[in-house]
């Protein structure tokens, strides 16, 4: 079942980039509110880090500015959320440890299920041998017992051999002797959470920051993204945004997206080549921009209600 985090969700602002680092808050974002944004994560010993990134997730400003005006996310100063760890009660704390400890005795129960099955099926597989052997058949005579004989009375050479086989622990866990009872926490995995949050709660609307500055495109993002487009770096294309008519990972981009000023002159070259590219690359190539209005203080929303776009199509003769 998909979590749903909640709200708003907090975004660490970190040397003057937009960053998510929690994996519900990634997936809650793309599924419900068409942010992709861009993995950045990266381990230094996996040689395919260039293709297969991680958490965090980076916002471009255009992303993390539609979230705020949405409600739907806040801007946290990270170095000041990690400062607020120090005054976190004990209370808390214990919390968390016990929260922690819980899921460690979980992964601990499935793992030890998942030995229990292996142990069974290594009986079953020895007893098969044995029976398909025809050497063995003969020495067993008419009185040799049936696979399922053998499965609940098995032979205690074939047991010890088996039991030698699974009971390698793992080198972390102590040794415990016949007489001792393990404790809870003895049997529990080590747990390591991919995320501060918990314990980090959502911080107060007053220590939020402000809204971040987007670019002059910001109108005609904000309005794609209300006609259902998915919108990504368009950089390799060289290009402001992609547009895609659904989730990336199922559709093509249709649109390589250029934003104008409503009074700006464009240079019809910008427009042959803009058509041309997008043309040869499967896409069309859409232009648009905010229509000023006469008042000298506008909002955003404003803007973006104002947006007119144009595609152009390069036609062969």
């Amino acid at each position: 079942m998909d979590s749903q985090p909640d709200l708003p969700i907090p975004i660490s602002y970190v040397s003057g980039r937009y960053l998510l680092f929690s994996i519900d808050a990634v997936t809650y974002l793309r599924r419900e509110h068409n942010i992709c944004g861009v993995l950045i994560g990266t381990l230094p010993q996996i040689p395919q880090q260039n293709v297969f990134l991680g958490l965090p997730l980076e916002l471009m400003p255009e992303e993390a500015r539609l979230l705020v005006d949405k409600g739907v996310a806040c801007i946290v100063d990270e170095t000041k959320a990690h400062d607020s760890m120090n005054t976190l009660l004990e209370e808390d704390r214990r919390r968390y440890l016990r929260d922690l400890e819980a899921q460690g005795l979980h992964a601990s129960r499935l793992h030890a299920d998942r030995k229990e099955q292996q142990k069974e099926q290594a009986l079953k597989n020895r007893i098969n041998d044995k029976n398909a052997n025809p050497k063995a058949k003969a020495a067993a005579g008419a009185a040799a017992q049936t696979p399922e004989d053998a499965l609940s009375t098995p032979s205690k050479k074939d047991d010890a051999a088996v039991v030698d086989l699974f009971a390698a622990e793992d080198p972390s866990t102590p040794s415990r002797d016949a007489s001792s009872t393990p404790t809870p926490s003895q049997n529990a995995m080590g747990i390591t959470p991919a995320t501060s949050y918990p314990p980090l709660s959502i911080p107060p609307s007053s220590s939020h920051l402000p809204a971040p500055v987007v670019p002059p495109s910001y109108p005609l993002f904000a309005h794609l993204h209300s006609r259902g487009y998915f919108l990504s770096p368009g950089l390799r294309f060289g290009c402001q945004y992609t547009a895609y008519p659904g989730d990336p990972l199922r559709f093509h981009s249709h649109f390589l997206v250029v934003s104008y000023d409503w009074d700006e002159n464009i240079d019809l070259m910008d427009l042959i080549v803009g058509g041309r590219l997008g043309t040869g690359v499967k896409k069309g190539f859409l232009i648009g921009g905010a229509e000023k209005t006469l008042d000298d203080v506008e909002s955003e929303a404003d803007r973006v209600d104002s947006v007119r776009t144009f595609s152009l199509e390069w036609a062969g003769m």
